[in-house]
């Protein structure tokens, strides 16, 4: 509060035409943003083998993720560029917050969309090799609309605030964010006439115990055709020593192709994620992760998984994933087996 206060005066001094303030305002700003600003990046390596039988290749190795980031906050503004360096090199993330209040923040640009617990998490923190179906394609990262792949991620402007400080440890029981949204996913303009209204509302009965109802109403346009994105989400989060995290999420819209809008309007999805310590520096996760295409059980595709996470320090990671898929809908092979091993490491 002293150095806004001396920036603020400061900034009296400059209306009122003092060049030499002027001169302090500028170094200030300049000093806050050599002070508070982070250069960094992370990279994940992968190497996989499948029993599947019409797979292109049953074994492979690949680079996930390459990315690199500058975050840091200058006066009540937090700020973050992150960009994509595997294939074609792309902006994830560029937006600013103002941070002023606690029960009050504005963030404007391009960043995670606010539906479900797991979308703005950052893939260290999953615990498995992979995002869940639910994830992937009702929150906007493959989605099943057909928009592209966007991580998550969509640009517009949202508002979010902590609330209501229960208990000894004095945390907020009530979380919300709501954002407006153009509804194109990332690096792309508005070519509809409809914004994204998506928001979720968060109750911490104990500190480290989240539960949360989410709500999505949207329209994705491509190749001329609208399709609709109405979708809900309802989820559990637990995270300590002992993690257990758990979703629902229903969508009605059809899917956008070179044909126009094809498939069922109707889809759901859930997973439920347990995840436990061994050592210090391991943890292991078992997860049911399904999604049904059409909402009936006849477009199953189930993934059953398992996971373990050995910390060399902190930045350094490696896990080891193993999943059984069972896919209803597949016209080949519909049961196989996935095991791959991920290296994970970030400066």
């Amino acid at each position: 509060m002293r150095n806004i206060r001396k920036i603020l005066l400061l900034a009296a001094l400059v209306a009122a035409g003092g060049a030499s303030a002027q001169d302090k305002l500028g170094k200030q700003i300049t000093e806050d943003i050599k002070q508070n600003t982070t250069f960094g990046g992370y990279v994940v390596g992968r190497a996989t083998a499948t029993t599947q039988n019409d797979a292109a290749s049953h074994t492979n190795m690949d680079l996930r993720y390459t990315r690199l980031y500058v975050d840091g906050k200058v006066l009540d503004f937090k700020y973050k560029l992150q960009v994509e360096m595997v294939g074609d090199p792309r902006i994830l993330d560029a937006w600013a917050e103002w941070q002023r209040y606690k029960f009050f923040s504005v963030k404007f640009g391009q960043f995670k969309r606010a539906f479900t617990f797991e979308n703005p998490m950052n893939p260290w923190n999953i615990g498995f090799g992979g995002y869940s179906q639910l994830t992937s394609k009702l929150a906007g990262m493959s989605d099943r609309v057909g928009e592209h792949s966007s991580g998550g991620r969509d640009m517009g402007v949202q508002v979010q605030g902590d609330l209501l400080p229960i208990g000894k440890d004095k945390h907020n029981f009530l979380h919300y964010q709501v954002g407006l949204y153009n509804g194109q996913g990332i690096n792309q303009k508005d070519i509809n006439k409809h914004k994204d209204l998506i928001g979720g509302i968060f109750f911490y009965p104990i500190k480290k115990l989240a539960i949360a109802a989410f709500g999505w109403n949207g329209r994705y346009t491509k190749n001329g055709v609208d399709a609709d994105r109405k979708r809900w989400a309802l989820g559990v989060n637990y995270e300590a020593d002992w993690t257990v995290r758990a979703e629902y999420a229903a969508s009605k819209g059809q899917k956008i192709t070179t044909n126009g809008l094809s498939g069922s309007d109707k889809a759901d999805a859930w997973y439920i994620t347990v995840g436990a310590p061994v050592t210090k520096k391991c943890k292991v996760y078992a997860k049911w992760d399904v999604l049904r295409d059409t909402k009936e059980w006849s477009s199953t595709n189930s993934i059953y998984a398992l996971s373990a996470n050995y910390y060399f320090y902190k930045n350094l990671k490696l896990q080891a994933n193993y999943s059984f898929v069972n896919n209803k809908t597949a016209s080949g092979d519909k049961h196989y087996n996935t095991l791959d091993l991920q290296l994970y490491w970030r400066f």
